[in-house]
């Protein structure tokens, strides 16, 4: 009798665990369509954004995928020079490498240098919280834009040594969308030698012609 009680418990403890998995992904493709909307609305406010309210109906993103959010073990780099981060305008803009993150994906160690913009700090200090996420994969030029996505960070998000880079909230240069915008080239040591499915997709109307 023990043991068909023990049996019926695992049984219980595995079907219930089944239909839980899909409430916790439900959630997180929530959380991340509420932070692509959020994003969407951006446009709307920024006075230098590239597109108008029509223009958002053409973003498309990969659906969202927890298994893109991925924890990163995070060495400071303190003693990192100051250097001339390359953009598709030809202006360069002072960066420093902040940290190297280490992670795996694809079945693979993979790197990724995180870096503060020390052009924008200069003109705000307000900024110098603000960490920045510059890479390239195997997707861009096809699914992807062609010249790389960025993500965003704050000083506060690494947290013990550790730093969740959820691939998920990855976006588009304006460069994606209109020309003449400063925008940074991700420097070949975030070049990652993999597909990363997940993030912002080309834009799917043609790329206006601007000066900004």
């Amino acid at each position: 009798m023990r043991l068909r009680h023990f049996s019926v418990l695992l049984f219980l403890i595995y079907h219930v665990s089944v239909r839980a998995q899909p409430s916790t992904d439900a959630h997180y493709s929530q959380s991340i369509d509420a932070h692509r909307q959020h994003y969407k609305m951006e446009f709307l406010t920024e006075p230098r954004s590239p597109l108008s309210v029509s223009d958002t109906a053409f973003f498309d993103f990969y659906a969202p995928n927890p298994a893109w959010n991925i924890a990163a073990r995070v060495e400071l780099t303190p003693e990192a020079p100051v250097f001339d981060m390359m953009t598709y305008s030809g202006v360069t803009r002072k960066y420093r490498q902040y940290a190297v993150l280490s992670f795996e994906a694809a079945g693979q160690a993979q790197t990724l240098r995180l870096y503060q913009n020390l052009t924008l700090i200069e003109k705000d200090s307000s900024y110098k919280d603000y960490l920045f996420l510059p890479f390239k994969d195997l997707t861009n030029g096809e699914a992807t834009y062609g010249g790389g996505r960025y993500l965003d960070f704050r000083l506060k998000d690494i947290q013990n040594g550790k730093l969740m880079i959820d691939f998920n909230k990855n976006y588009n240069p304006y460069c994606a969308y209109s020309d003449g915008y400063n925008c940074p080239i991700p420097p070949l040591q975030n070049h990652l030698n993999m597909e990363v499915p997940a993030g912002e997709k080309n834009f799917r109307k043609e790329k206006k012609h601007e000066k900004h």
